[in-house]
């Protein structure tokens, strides 16, 4: 029961975390809290000495502060219903545009989040402080703190609509979407690099034969393993866990997904398959990878015949070089010790061969055609080819897409001209090799 509800608070903590209300909820609670602190000072005799000194400071006429609430309500609302509806614009030119893998990170912006907050706070604050003012009727004289604090609310309000109008039509602009995607995703391959460190082990290294496989009892996209939901008997016992597809991988039900040293049944067996994270949503990936299918698919979005942007496409193709040469270099398997080394951990990372197929290729269908596009491909696939930190295997994975890539050339640019210059890249590579 305990590792049920852990999983599920780790679910539902990261749909909530993503959510566009997740910030303005929290910060209308917290507009909520101060309207009512507010009401509580204002009642002390601190307050009405501090009233007697800096008089400026408080509204104590009640037709006058009646008139400033509802003009901020009224004022802020339609701040609010505009904001959103421009949040919708976006999103839905985005997803026209560019990818509807894109929607999630643009939804999750921190602080349009926080404008939108700030915009549902005061109204609640206002609208509370309008509710307590009607009560007390004319002799409501202490509210005059609580009136002037709602006013300087609605002017921060003004102030952040300004800076939201400017803020949403940057982060509309391709390049900018492509530069929050590279660097959240070079940001996450660092870590994953960082925590591999002294874990990663050669493949000379892991025996896995003779280990039994354990099938996937559903179809999804594989997020993750989390071994912290083992339970205890399980742990005592020890065994060697291996994870198949790599983190983001489709697999389908009744697919090879783990593969254990020591074979087990019944609870044990549930158990393990408990611990695997299985999604139907495609979207909710967000590592390194994730980040690179976003770049990608902004690339192919790029060429299509409807919008035909060779130079997004050329933006999202050197982004995503440097991105392909980290991964490239991670070791193709690692393996950590858990719970004292009674559990070995040994995860599997997406084969060049893969990466090629999912990132390269696509854009290499699309933009066959494109001499400029196509140039920037050649150079960046040479670029990774050169890389001696990336291994041998590897860099044979990408010879053969230069290979298929000079094919496609050679059959789609009828331009001999411009056919003989690309060609003539293709040799610069071999010379180099």
């Amino acid at each position: 029961m305990f590792r049920s509800i852990l999983k599920m608070a780790k679910e539902v903590y990261g749909r909530v975390v993503q959510s566009i209300a997740f910030y303005p909820v929290i910060i209308a609670l917290g507009f909520l809290i101060l309207a009512f602190s507010i009401l509580q000072l204002e009642s002390l005799d601190l307050a009405k000495s501090i009233s007697d000194k800096v008089p400026y400071l408080f509204i104590s006429d009640y037709e006058t502060a009646r008139a400033i609430l509802t003009t901020l309500i009224g004022g802020v609302l339609s701040l609010t219903v505009f904001s959103f509806t421009m949040v919708m614009v976006v999103l839905s030119q985005a997803s026209s545009n560019f990818s509807p893998r894109l929607l999630p990170s643009l939804i999750s912006n921190k602080k349009h989040q926080f404008i939108l907050g700030v915009y549902i706070g005061t109204l609640l604050y206002c609208i509370i402080i309008l509710i307590v003012l009607g009560a007390k009727g004319i002799d409501s004289a202490s509210l005059g703190f609580s009136t002037m604090l709602a006013a300087l609310w609605g002017v921060s309000c003004v102030a952040l609509f300004v800076y939201f109008i400017h803020s949403i039509s940057t982060s509309i602009q391709i390049q900018n979407i492509i530069e929050g995607i590279y660097a959240s995703s070079n940001k996450q391959i660092d870590r994953e690099i960082d925590n591999a460190k002294d874990t990663q082990m050669g493949l000379q290294q892991v025996q896995t034969e003779g280990f039994s496989t354990v099938f996937a009892p559903i179809t999804g996209y594989f997020r993750g393993f989390d071994a912290a939901l083992l339970p205890d008997s399980f742990v005592s016992a020890g065994n060697q866990i291996e994870v198949l597809p790599y983190l983001g991988a489709h697999i389908w039900e009744g697919m090879p997904m783990l593969r254990l040293k020591n074979k087990v049944e019944g609870d044990d067996l549930d158990a393990v398959l408990f611990c695997c994270h299985l999604s139907k949503n495609r979207n909710d990936h967000n590592d390194g990878i994730g980040g690179m299918v976003k770049l990608m698919e902004i690339a192919v979005k790029a060429m299509s015949p409807g919008i035909n942007d060779p130079g997004t496409a050329i933006d999202a193709i050197t982004k995503l070089t440097p991105l392909l040469q980290k991964t490239m270099r991670f070791p193709k398997i690692t393996s950590v010790s858990l719970e004292e080394g009674k559990i070995i951990l040994i995860k599997n990372f997406i084969s060049a061969s893969d990466l090629m197929q999912i990132l390269i290729q696509p854009i290499r269908l699309y933009a066959k055609k494109d001499n400029s596009v196509v140039a920037t491909l050649i150079g960046a696939l040479g670029f990774l080819e050169r890389d001696t930190q990336i291994s041998i295997e590897n860099r044979e994975c990408i010879r053969k897409e230069i290979q298929a890539l000079k094919r496609d050339v050679e059959e789609n640019i009828t331009n001999s001209l411009d056919r003989e210059r690309i060609v003539k890249m293709f040799q610069d590579i071999i010379d180099t090799q």
